[in-house]
């Protein structure tokens, strides 16, 4: 099916060097973030970062939303790229990883533009709902708790406008979606979720091979 080609470490070192802009502040976020071990990798890859910044000067983005933020790398790389009025909310349970989070923000001058939200996602947003939120937002990012994507997709289904975008990452999954035998919690939500997703009319939709997947839905 087509053509692919298996990412060695050092072709994403050739891609890091020659296909991303990385802001000092970016690339000290990604290091720093890196030595805190296993948990890093939570944290979104360099060209990630490169490809979401790409998309929101793209579509004109002004509202974004950001379901997990870690230590913040996603919400500073589109941050950089959002015109000056333009807007994050950051949502994520962990204030000890969001104050870090906050110390780059600031050292690259976009704090202004970042409101944090430390709570379970699903509250807040819920609360953004009846705020009179729905359909505010250009842009939503899902990058939080695999077991709770369908429901994240559901509210940023009615928060996103029309024309707007949703990205939503780890979508691959490392392959196991396709293993039969891996029948994690975390798993089964991603597969159903991707399941559910691939003939679901209210959207576009495009899967893409970026990092551990992303898929990319138009709101229709």
């Amino acid at each position: 099916m087509g053509k692919f080609i298996e990412m060695s470490d050092a072709l994403m070192d050739y891609i890091g060097k020659i296909g991303v802009r990385e802001h000092a502040v970016q690339a000290r976020c990604r290091a720093e973030t890196a030595a805190m071990g296993r948990i890093s990798g939570m944290q979104i890859s360099p060209d990630e970062g490169a490809f979401l910044a790409m998309l929101v000067r793209l579509t004109g983005t002004r509202r974004y939303l950001e379901i997990g933020t870690f230590t913040g790398y996603s919400a500073l790389s589109v941050a950089l790229a959002l015109p000056t009025d333009g807007r994050i909310d950051a949502l994520d349970v962990s204030d000890d990883y969001v104050g870090r989070a906050r110390t780059y923000w600031a050292e690259a001058g976009v704090a202004d533009r970042i409101t944090t939200h430390i709570a379970p996602a699903l509250e807040t947003l819920d609360g953004f709902l009846k705020a009179g939120r729905a359909g505010t937002y250009d842009f939503a990012f899902i990058d939080a708790d695999k077991t709770n994507y369908a429901a994240y997709v559901e509210r940023c289904h009615r928060l996103v406008r029309k024309g707007g975008l949703i990205a939503i990452d780890n979508t691959l999954w490392s392959g196991a979606v396709i293993d039969p035998a891996n029948t994690s919690d975390d798993t089964r939500a991603i597969r159903a979720l991707n399941d559910a997703l691939a003939n679901d009319p209210r959207f576009d939709i495009a899967l893409v091979a970026i990092s551990d997947g992303i898929t990319l839905l138009h709101v229709r």
